[in-house]
């Protein structure tokens, strides 16, 4: 990760060259020669980096040597920075003078205009290029101590552990891995014409090898097989792994002439030709197709119905040997409790019941530290075999990584993945340490966080450094150092995700220092570190935002909200000369702390929600390299400087559900921007035509009151991907009009339609008879239909006559198959569309709201994709019914009812007395039914009338349940009573210890 920061210093330093030669202009003296002499040394340092990185992971001193090189080359960034500084305060001191209005093209950013800084400020760039250059000489020295391989050579002495085929059943611990291993071996022994591939993936520890043992071991493939496992590995050597297939099958062990590559592939087609095999290729690492193509074209020599099983730890590797996604494989994390056995069975092996007593309260909490893991509760059981109970309690206290490092090998299954990383992926992968355990990371905040802090190349483009950065985290999470992977609506990209709290324990042993740390009078030494670390700092509001030198060097900062938001002046946080990414929401903030946060020149994103903005200073123009800016839900901001629009460098501008009345013609000039977030302005009377200026714009989000305000010539954007619109609260005759707008949309469209009035819903009606409406549809990924404020004029109907009208209003109202989302409000008709639980379309959430006349509910367990159902405020429903699951004769063939919901809701549902269960013989056709098998979470709140719950059926899903929320339901709380020991629960969670029960009753 060094690398990643040497590599910035080293590309800003020939810039700097670059601009004195082009400029014809002279440094101090001698200085020009220093930068040239450092930038000669840091590259050269550079050529040995690979070797020491690795080595750091192991040896104190080598980690000691880099945390010292680390230091030195982010001393130099901040001199850079400093300089430029100057040069930027200079320019803006100058334009206030001259009441100029701010550009941001008066300097490129790598330019370094040294005619214009002052004797002083270049002599003391000068000093300070001498220090550490001086730092440097030591480094150099302390160097060749070390005698590090060069990058091209480079090798690690890590040793990966060859597997084998052999396994002790009785060390198997975890229902799941039963589970999979089962339904695994049943498709392997699915008869098909050509060779199938089957791919198991995890992180390191997770148990792939031993899933991939239990399966190669199952007694079905000891007749009529030939069974062949080889341990690929590191490096990938075509010739090697071909010789290993044939040396199995021929059961020998004399060496071959691996040099001779069509040799062997000859002997391998000889070898499995005919034969119907099954082949395990563990630990696979390599994404080079041109390495795995010779095997695969000689491997289908093999007799029909012949398979291939992978272990990997990166999703890449199995997409790339030909794995259908159907096909792929994810073992689940152990339970605490399957933790805590396979610890025990390690560490008090040979012991009795009676010993084992004395240790499980203690061992259950460090089994918990395991978080699923399987190799850790292995590991941390060989380090607990040889201690006493004090021993233990020493363990439990302990984070895993500041236990001694000698003692634990915890972390060498996850160096072999950190070592394959690029140099900067390895500083995107270790700066996660920033994040508490267990965080939500939101994609597009890491990713700024890391262009914040340099670690994203530039590359040319508007969008390219973001696109970059999601390449980068794309390739984190294949890797399967990111877990809880959530995708965008459009499942493009990672929307939100997770690291493991393994995963994340190594991230901080990366930057564990044991050197002696900066002090400060001021500051806490746990803080100064972090800061030097990571130059990240999150302040709590609750503690003194004291700006201390100590931590000038920050570039990402976070200051918590409070609740409700209070005051809090930034006095002193223009000291932040280094700030790129600043996170403000949620303090009430005056003009006057907004011009003290317009000194820090280098911002890149600012976030500013919430704070009780009523103006914005003119000076924000000086944030020339701005490219996030948020002033959402500042309710009183009515009006902008004008200013602000020439921040031509802003990608994301959101100025939602703030009180603007006009967006002036000067937004043409933000040509790089990307999203703009109009979301409710209701004062917002029209938009410049200036807008369609705005040719990199690719999201729109705007609500308004009548859809004349928008320029036709919107239409024309052809990047506009996304437009999200409420502009149908006056009626359908615009619709046409609408057309045209979207014509060019090349991505989706958000459409939000609400009916008032009886004669709008009959116009809608028309429009799609007339199929206006149908053709619009084809692009809207979230359809939001409300029928809220009808009831004055529906009441002058008969009951059945509306009901009739409400009914032909949504079955109308057909989406394309891929809508993503739909929500229902204020629906008074008795049934629900018929469109909506086709197996053909695509939803993946459904919302359905204040529903009033609807007593049941579509067979919605037909969808195939829908992951999110939220049921609320249905007060004629009083029985959820089979119909419910989609359920159908099977006719002996695997049925899937929810087969991708993994949340469902219920509220307010007052009248809901039975939830029918299915019946005894389908709870024992395992294998032919399946219901909501990737559900893990149901929630049942204020639902009065409800006494129980549907328990055959919730014992087919409890596998994947993880959280039972029962809150404000009577009923159900004195079935399953509070202390969740009744009958009732434990038939529910007897298949599932992991099972949590909410309850509250009011």
């Amino acid at each position: 990760m060094t690398d990643a920061v040497v590599s910035q210093v080293v590309e800003r330093v020939a810039a700097i060259i670059e601009d004195r030669i082009r400029y014809e202009v002279n440094l101090v003296r001698g200085v020009d020669e220093e930068l040239l002499d450092l930038s000669d040394k840091l590259k050269t340092i550079k050529t040995v980096l690979d070797d020491a990185e690795n080595r750091g992971v192991k040896e104190k001193k080598v980690k000691s040597w880099l945390k010292k090189l680390e230091n030195t080359a982010y001393e130099m960034d901040d001199i850079l920075d400093e300089w430029n500084y100057a040069l930027l305060k200079r320019e803006t001191e100058a334009s206030a003078k001259s009441k100029q209005k701010i550009g941001c093209s008066f300097i490129p950013p790598p330019c370094l205009c040294f005619k214009k800084v002052s004797i002083g400020v270049r002599r003391n760039t000068g000093k300070k290029i001498e220090n550490v250059k001086a730092k440097l000489d030591q480094i150099l020295k302390e160097k060749d101590v070390y005698k590090f391989e060069p990058n091209s050579e480079a090798a690690t002495d890590l040793v990966r552990v060859q597997s084998t085929s052999s396994i002790d059943l009785k060390k198997v611990h975890g229902l799941d891995i039963q589970r999979k291993k089962n339904d695994i071996v049943s498709k392997l022994m699915l008869n098909v014409a050509n060779t199938q591939i089957l791919s198991i993936v995890g992180t390191g520890g997770l148990g792939k090898t031993t899933l991939a043992q239990l399966i190669f071991n199952d007694p079905q493939f000891n007749e009529d097989w030939l069974k062949i496992w080889v341990c690929v590995s590191e490096p990938f050597v075509v010739a090697a792994v071909a010789k290993d297939i044939v040396n199995s099958v021929r059961k020998e062990t004399s060496p071959q002439d691996v040099s001779q590559l069509d040799v062997v592939l000859q002997n391998l087609r000889d070898s499995i030709s005919g034969k119907k095999f099954l082949l395990v290729l563990d630990d696979v690492w390599t994404e080079d197709s041109d390495k795995w193509e010779p095997l695969k074209i000689n491997l289908e020599y093999g007799a029909a119905g012949s398979k291939i099983l992978v272990t990997t730890r990166n999703e890449r590797v199995a997409k790339m040997m030909g794995t259908l996604d159907g096909d792929i494989y994810h073992p689940k994390e152990l339970s605490p409790e399957e933790c805590w056995s396979l610890l025990r069975d390690t560490s008090l092996s040979g012991k009795s019941e009676e010993e084992w007593g004395k240790f499980e309260n203690v061992g259950m909490k460090i089994a918990s530290k395991c978080k699923g893991l399987p190799l850790a509760a292995v590991v941390l059981g060989r380090l607990l075999r040889f201690k006493d109970l004090e021993g233990w309690k020493h363990v439990e206290t302990s984070e895993i990584w500041e236990l001694d490092n000698e003692e634990v090998k915890l972390f060498p299954h996850l160096v072999l993945s950190y070592n394959e990383l690029s140099p900067t992926l390895k500083r995107c992968f270790s700066y996660c340490a920033v994040y508490p355990k267990d965080h939500r990371i939101h994609a597009e905040t890491v990713i700024e966080e890391w262009m914040a802090q340099g670690y994203l190349p530039y590359v040319r483009g508007n969008g390219a450094v973001e696109l970059k950065g999601r390449e980068y985290l794309e390739n984190l999470a294949m890797r399967c150092l990111f877990q809880d992977i959530e995708k965008s609506e459009s499942g493009e990209h990672i929307e939100w995700c997770k690291m493991h709290d393994i995963v994340h324990d190594f991230t901080l042993f990366l930057g564990k220092n044991d050197d002696k740390e900066r002090s400060c009078q001021d500051c806490d030494s746990s803080l100064v570190s972090h800061v030097q670390e990571y130059r990240s700092l999150y302040w709590d509001k609750e503690e003194s935002c004291h700006v201390c030198d100590c931590l000038k060097s920050v570039r990402v900062l976070r200051i918590s909200s409070a609740d409700p938001p209070v005051g809090m002046e930034p006095v002193g946080m223009e000291k932040l000369i280094h700030l790129r990414w600043l996170d403000f929401s949620g303090i009430a903030l005056s003009k006057d702390g907004l011009e003290i946060i317009c000194r820090l020149y280098f911002l890149q994103s600012l976030l500013l929600s919430w704070c009780h903005l009523t103006e914005i200073p003119r000076e924000i123009g000086n944030l020339v390299h701005l490219r996030r800016l948020d002033l959402s839900w500042n309710r009183e901001l009515k009006e902008l400087p004008e200013s602000m629009y020439s921040l031509v460098e802003l990608r994301s501008l959101s100025l939602a559900y703030c009180s603007l009345k006009e967006i002036q013609k000067e937004i043409g000039n933000l040509v790089q921007l990307r999203e703009l977030d109009l979301s409710g302005n209701l004062k917002l009377k029209e938009l410049p035509e200036s807008i369609c200026s705005l040719v990199e714009l690719q999201i729109l989000n705007i609500e308004v009151t009548d859809i004349n305000c928008l320029p036709e010539a919107l239409g024309e954007l052809s990047n506009l991907r996304r437009l999200k619109l409420c502009a149908f609260k006056v009626g359908y005759n615009k619709l046409g009009f609408l057309k045209k707008i979207y014509r060019h949309l090349i991505g989706s469209l958000d459409l939000a339609i609400y009916c008032r009035s009886m004669s709008e819903m009959e116009e809608l009606v028309e429009d799609a008879r007339q199929e206006q409406l149908k053709t619009l549809l084809q692009k809207v990924e979230t359809l939001e239909i409300s029928f809220e404020g009808t009831m004055n004029e529906m009441e002058q109907s008969s009951l059945s006559s509306s009901s009739s009208m409400w009914m032909e209003v949504v079955e109308a109202l057909v989406p394309h198959y891929k809508l993503n989302k739909l929500e229902i409000r204020g629906y008074k008709g008795s049934r629900l569309p018929h469109w909506m639980s086709s197996p053909l379309n695509f939803i993946k959430q459904i919302d359905l709201n204040r529903l009033s006349e609807v007593s049941s509910l579509p067979a919605v367990g037909k969808l195939p994709l829908l992951e999110s159902l939220y049921i609320f405020n249905l007060e004629q429903l009083m029985f959820v019914g089979r119909e419910f699951l989609g359920i159908e004769s099977s006719s002996g063939e695997v049925v899937v009812a929810f087969p991708k919901l993994k949340e469902l809701s219920f509220y307010h549902c007052n009248k809901w007395e039975e939830w029918e269960d299915i019946t005894e013989d389908e709870e024992e056709e395992s294998a032919a039914i399946s219901i909501m098998p990737c559900l893990t979470k149901l929630s049942i709140k204020s639902c009065e009338s409800l006494k129980k719950l549907p328990h055959r059926l919730l014992r087919k899903v409890s596998s994947s349940l993880r959280s039972l929320n029962i809150r404000d339901s009577s009923e159900l709380v004195k079935t399953y009573g509070e202390d969740k020991e009744g009958s009732a629960w434990r038939s529910i969670s007897q298949h599932n210890p992991q099972l949590e029960l909410s309850q509250k009753l009011f």
